[in-house]
């Protein structure tokens, strides 16, 4: 009875730990590294171009922002390369951004407390694609490969992650289609509030720019196929928005209980305030009429932080530049924040990186969190003719400086999966 006794005062004093960003990682198709990333964030540089990963000219769309310039070599072995989907190149090469960028003394931290929950919403797509073919050009099952199931695998990312760096912690995967890397930041951030764990690596991954991929989303129409203008193609809440453009890379975060940062002397960026997770139960694809789903998740996301709607300067909108999604998520805006959803800023980075699919959350958390670090929000480019559905300040083709104490990240995927987080500057 009595160990029952100071279990339960133990758990209430774990529950409610206060949970901050020390640490962020970034390649995107507009820049690797953070840095470069943010740089052309705020200079509203445009990652579409037409799709070299390979012959495109059969289909209907022939663009995409693809990663340039990424050298998995300066990040993984030669012979491990070959043994990893490059959704996984991704996860390691930007979780070993935020583990420097977090300071992390690897030798000196307890590896059992620090644990990895990190996404891909399709995962292994390239190595699914690839096996395929070499079964099919000979019928010989001997020609796939010893590694395929373990390339192609969702959580292989986490694990490898984990592996590389001796991370004991909880470990696992998260796929929620668009809302993927979303569900794995929230999931890191409860465990340490619960007290699970001190440290987590989390975010997510995609590469998905193959032939399955684009002409899968060429058959449900989802796809921007402006292919003689394919650089004004990702144009969220425009009236002549006409698909999303898909993208690649990932973004990863370095989240902490607040005390252990403290006492490291950790660069601390934000604090998560809050999250919100909701499920529309309406369609696989289309989002709930008035955006109900995402009005109930940015709700959560300010109760769990215990913030009022006023407190909020920037929304980093899901924004996908597709029809429902755009008028949706400006209606849902405006239910949530009435008359203050004409004051604050809304954004979709989107219209820079094209949509990263499961990586979306993870890059999007990583701008929103530098928004609020440098009171600097990025631009929504391609705004040029705006949907009279839309009509907020989305801060159209330039950046816009404004004073911020919390912002939110949205992303909402198939399936209907919103997942809402509330990032707030770090207070005393």
């Amino acid at each position: 009875m009595f160990n029952l006794l100071i279990g339960e005062i133990i758990g209430v004093f774990k529950t409610g730990r206060r949970v901050v960003v020390t640490g962020l990682g970034a390649i995107t198709p507009i820049g690797i590294g953070v840095q470069e990333f943010w740089d052309g964030l705020t200079k509203g540089k445009n990652g579409v171009g037409p799709i070299t990963k390979f012959d495109a000219s059969k289909f209907e769309t022939q663009f995409a922002a693809e990663v340039k310039n990424f050298v998995p070599e300066n990040y993984i072995d030669k012979k491990s390369i070959k043994r990893m989907d490059p959704f996984t190149h991704f996860a390691l090469a930007t979780s070993e951004m935020a583990i420097n960028d977090s300071g992390l003394n690897l030798d000196n931290i307890n590896k059992d407390r620090f644990g990895v929950i990190y996404g891909s919403g399709i995962g292994g797509m390239v190595t699914l694609q690839q096996q395929l073919w070499n079964y099919y050009e000979d019928k010989n099952p001997r020609s796939i490969s010893p590694f395929f199931v373990t390339m192609m695998i969702s959580d292989m990312a986490a694990g490898q992650i984990s592996i590389r760096y001796g991370l004991k912690g909880p470990n696992y995967a998260t796929t929620s289609a668009c809302a993927t890397a979303s569900h794995s930041i929230s999931d890191a951030f409860m465990l340490i509030q619960r007290g699970s764990a001190d440290i987590m690596v989390c975010g997510g991954s995609e590469s998905a720019i193959t032939e399955m991929s684009i002409g899968g989303f060429n058959s449900m129409k989802a796809l921007s196929r402006w292919n003689d203008r394919y650089l004004e193609a990702s144009r969220p809440f425009d009236k002549d928005r006409n698909g999303f453009v898909m993208g690649e890379g990932a973004g990863t975060l370095i989240l902490e209980e607040y005390e252990h940062a403290l006492n490291r002397g950790a660069n601390i960026y934000v604090e998560i305030g809050g999250i919100g997770l909701t499920g529309d139960a309406f369609h696989i694809t289309a989002p709930a009429p008035g955006g109900e789903g995402a009005v109930r998740s940015m709700k959560e996301a300010l109760s769990d932080a215990k913030v009022s709607p006023e407190d909020v300067g920037y929304i980093n909108a899901h924004g996908t530049s597709t029809t429902y999604n755009d008028a949706y998520e400006t209606a849902a805006i405006k239910t949530v924040f009435g008359d203050h959803a004409y004051k604050l800023v809304v954004s979709s980075t989107k219209s820079m990186t094209g949509h990263l699919l499961g990586a979306a959350g993870g890059i999007e958390a990583v701008a929103t969190v530098l928004s609020i670090k440098n009171n600097l929000i990025p631009p929504t480019i391609n705004l040029s003719n705006p949907d009279p559905e839309c009509d907020l300040n989305y801060s159209p083709n330039t950046s816009t400086s404004k004073q911020l104490y919390c912002a939110i990240s949205n992303t909402f995927g198939f399936g209907g999966h919103n997942a809402s987080l509330l990032f707030k500057k770090i207070e005393d």
